[in-house]
């Protein structure tokens, strides 16, 4: 079930000291019919990585479209998958208040508010930074904002691999360096 997210955080648009970095693998790029396949998240206090949260959970099947972007295999997720009510109960108690900051982080919010409303009657309502918002707004010359766009504009070592922790580093490295360009804006216009 598709749900109106009256209860979902506001998108902001600031330079942060805590927050937590999430990104999800699913099975398809529709929360209707996909479903989650990974959590992962970064706690960062004062700009530094304090702690780390990254799950695989139990799907029905992984697909040979997932398998080729993730790595993540239905054999991967047989040996190591969890529980999605116990991935999600544990998720939100890692994420506590904290702000979260992601890639075109409404994809992931979406998907784990969905589920979070089906499976456990629990709404996300923390409040979110898009860098994918971040990017088009700060770095509007650039043709393309995705992930790896702004890794290779910022000289950031590439991506060998699409999994949501290794994603995580990487957003926030992006996060950082638009921080900075947030803030010479700001200086900039006093």
């Amino acid at each position: 079930m598709i749900y109106s997210r009256t209860k979902k955080g506001k998108s902001l648009v600031k330079d942060l000291d805590n927050y937590t970095v999430l990104d999800i693998e699913t099975t398809s790029l529709d929360s209707r019919d996909g479903e989650i396949l990974e959590i992962s998240a970064l706690k960062i206090k004062n700009k530094k990585v304090v702690d780390e949260f990254s799950k695989l959970i139990k799907v029905s099947q992984v697909g040979y479209f997932t398998t080729r972007l993730t790595g993540i295999t239905d054999e991967m997720m047989r040996e190591y998958g969890e529980n999605l009510d116990y991935v999600l109960k544990e998720f939100i108690k890692f994420l506590g208040n904290d702000i979260i900051v992601g890639h075109n982080v409404n994809f992931d919010i979406n998907f784990i508010y969905d589920n979070l409303k089906d499976n456990l009657n629990i709404y996300l309502s923390n409040d979110y930074v898009d860098t994918l918002r971040l990017s088009r707004r700060l770095l509007s010359f650039l043709p393309r904002h995705r992930l790896d766009d702004l890794i290779s504009y910022f000289n950031f070592e590439q991506r060998n691999e699409h999994r949501a922790l290794n994603d995580c580093v990487l957003t926030n490295q992006v996060y950082l360096k638009l921080c900075d360009l947030l803030k010479m804006k700001d200086i900039m216009k006093n």
